[in-house]
């Protein structure tokens, strides 16, 4: 009888230890909400808004303010991204290059039409305003284009069942930028992350870098445009704070802090290229700014995309390296 008292006694306590032991990694796992919960689910694809829904898995119609003509007029979806593949991207690219600028052109337009209806100021669904929506450019649109935006018909990117605002630019430089140190955007996206950007291995040495020189008048304008203060007369013009992909943030003009990204636009983004300034000087009654990177820097830089086509790299790859943690999903045939 003794020996059984022991016996049970020691059942007794490794079971007591084993239930312990589950209870303490229950425990850590709800003390570490980040831990890896295994395989996840594929999210559902969002749905066609219903203001250009035709039916189901049918491609929608928009209809796309015309800005040549001021007309407005109904395009099947995929036409409207030829001419926007053809408008954003050079149509001689690698056709996987081409392809994922139709993936992200899709999600683009479907996220501007789910979140506020398009241009509601138009009536219209889209524009070919590059100001107002994207650039698009029917002529241009050649056999490579047509059959990069025919081979990812339908097909869209998406972050947690929703479509991903699908950012894009020229040149990101070393690195892209996160939305609210390119953009001035309120909160970044989980998706938008900084990540090299292998563009520079193919973009032309005469378009990169860049130098531009503005006078102190220009400056000033700019200022009052994009802080909505007027400075004065410049007599100090510095960088005052810079994001984490090194982009500028804040400029300081006078005793004024300057929003980086709208004070690039008010001066002229086409001659400002970037906020990802290497140098600065005031010299001579002008501000004079060398960089590097052509563009916002948020999401796909296209002459990366163009770099990893010819390594090799899918359209869907492509995609996937620039948006974190997307799914590339087809929502019609």
């Amino acid at each position: 009888m003794k020996v059984q008292g022991i016996t049970n006694n020691r059942n007794f306590w490794i079971a007591a230890a084993v239930i312990a032991f589950i209870l303490i990694l229950a425990g850590i796992s709800r003390l570490n909400p980040g831990a890896d919960p295994g395989p996840v689910s594929p999210s559902p694809p969002p749905e066609i808004p219903e203001e250009i829904r035709t039916g189901d898995n049918q491609e929608p119609v928009l209809n796309v303010y015309i800005s040549e003509t001021g007309e407005t007029r109904p395009m099947p979806f995929e036409e409207y991204i030829k001419g926007v593949v053809a408008g954003e991207m050079d149509p001689k690219w690698d056709m996987e290059a081409l392809a994922a600028q139709a993936i992200i052109a899709r999600s683009f337009t479907l996220q501007k039409i789910q979140e506020k209806g398009g241009i509601p100021a138009r009536n219209a669904h889209a524009s070919t305003d590059i100001e107002e929506f994207q650039a698009y450019d029917a002529a241009s649109i050649t056999e490579q284009v047509s059959r990069a935006v025919d081979k990812t018909r339908g097909l869209v990117a998406v972050h947690n069942g929703e479509y991903i605002r699908g950012w894009f630019h020229a040149f990101a430089g070393p690195r892209t930028a996160l939305a609210d140190e390119g953009l001035g955007f309120e909160k970044n996206p989980p998706y938008i992350q900084i990540v090299k950007s292998p563009g520079g291995d193919v973009i032309p040495p005469e378009e990169d870098p860049w130098e531009a020189s503005f006078n102190l008048e220009e400056v000033r304008n700019a200022v009052r445009k994009s802080a909505g203060k007027d400075p004065g007369q410049i007599k100090e013009f510095e960088i005052a704070r810079k994001g984490p992909s090194g982009r500028v943030t804040q400029f300081r003009a006078n005793d004024t802090l300057v929003p980086a990204p709208e004070f690039r636009i008010a001066l002229g983004s086409t001659e400002m290229r970037s906020t990802l300034i290497e140098d600065m000087e005031v010299t001579g009654g002008n501000v004079v700014f060398r960089g590097t990177g052509f563009g916002h820097g948020v999401g796909m830089c296209q002459w990366g995309a163009r770099a990893q086509a010819e390594q090799g790299r899918s359209a869907e790859e492509i995609v996937k390296y620039y948006y974190r943690n997307v799914e590339v999903v087809k929502i019609w045939d």
